[in-house]
């Protein structure tokens, strides 16, 4: 066998080569194997190869061996399946908060845990869509600073902005700052994701109150030395997952218990919307009503107005007649 700077590295290359080359549907022969090697300027002889992928066994590389016609060498198994990568690159492909650049990193990245037949097979499965990707580069840091933030107790700052239309001189869409542009502080406990957003679910301790912030939305993040505050709120008597569903497009609102008539045929559309732990009452063969908390704002009279009459809201009675004011305001 001829001897070079290589051979310290055959392993490492053997390694490279089986994950990159090789799966269920594609083999590799001896020979193409110490082809393949030869690439790399390493020289081998077949039995080193036998005795280093019986190493590569022993460290947990699931190698087997087809015998017969179009057999060969290939990985067996990894860490995520086929299936499962191609959900993952769906995941961040939809995602409109990643932006295209980041999309396109994460998904080489992704392809990168397959082999190169694989991979090709998941640029196959990546779409475009038309939905408008955010612009926001930073969001990725802002998410990091946020978990650091919330494992490990302290209050942050941060400036938070609203979109608006400039029309001092050329018409352009532009950041408006709340607040003057002056800082929030809030002691952070939560991240969730609704409607396609992150949003930062947090105490404010000046009005005494859990609110949410959507992360693409802020900037200047930075940690404070304070340790946070709301643990009686948090600890006690929160649900993120309740809190998120009583919010229709995070929009904030008076918590309220609505009790809904909605036609049996709409029963899905309701669990999707409040979860399976609902008590029901028939109303008749083909209504039921319910009772849920939701936070009372137009764009939960909007999610009702977009069901069509399938579902009215039947008490309580100030809660109908806001509905009833918005509609015929906006027949107005």
């Amino acid at each position: 066998m001829a001897k070079n700077s290589n051979q310290k590295l055959k392993l490492l290359y053997l390694y490279r080569i089986f994950l990159e080359k090789t799966d269920e549907e594609h083999k590799l022969t001896m020979s193409q194997i110490l082809s393949s090697l030869s690439h790399y300027g390493i020289e081998a002889e077949r039995k080193s190869i036998y005795d280093d992928i019986a190493a590569l066994q022993d460290y947990g590389l699931d190698i087997a061996l087809q015998r017969g016609r179009n057999g060969g060498y290939y990985i067996a198994s990894r860490d995520f399946e086929l299936p499962e990568l191609k959900l993952l690159v769906d995941a961040v492909q939809c995602s409109r908060f990643i932006t295209e650049k980041k999309s396109n990193e994460l998904i080489k990245k992704v392809e990168a845990l397959a082999s190169e037949p694989q991979a090709r097979a998941l640029q196959r499965q990546v779409y475009i869509s038309g939905r408008v990707k955010t612009m926001n580069e930073s969001i990725y840091y802002n998410i990091d600073k946020l978990h650091t933030a919330i494992s490990s107790g302290k209050k942050i700052t941060f400036r938070y902005f609203e979109w608006a239309v400039d029309f001092s001189g050329t018409e352009r869409i532009c950041k408006r700052f709340r607040r003057d542009g002056g800082k929030y502080t809030v002691s952070p406990w939560a991240l969730t994701w609704d409607d396609e957003n992150y949003y930062l679910v947090a105490y404010n301790g000046e009005s005494d109150q859990i609110r949410h912030y959507r992360v693409d939305k802020m900037e200047h993040i930075a940690l404070s030395a304070q340790q946070r505050e709301g643990q009686k709120h948090f600890r006690e008597q929160f649900n993120v997952a309740a809190y998120t569903r009583k919010m229709f497009g995070m929009f904030s609102g008076e918590e309220r218990t609505v009790r809904l008539r909605c036609e049996n045929r709409f029963i899905g559309v309701i669990r999707d919307r409040f979860g399976s732990d609902l008590m029901l009452q028939k109303l008749d063969e083909e209504h039921f009503a319910v009772n849920v908390t939701v936070a009372v704002s137009p764009q939960f009279f909007s999610w009702i107005f977009g069901l069509g009459g399938a579902v009215r809201i039947l008490e309580p009675d100030d809660v109908r007649s806001s509905f009833q004011k918005q509609l015929q305001h906006m027949t107005e």
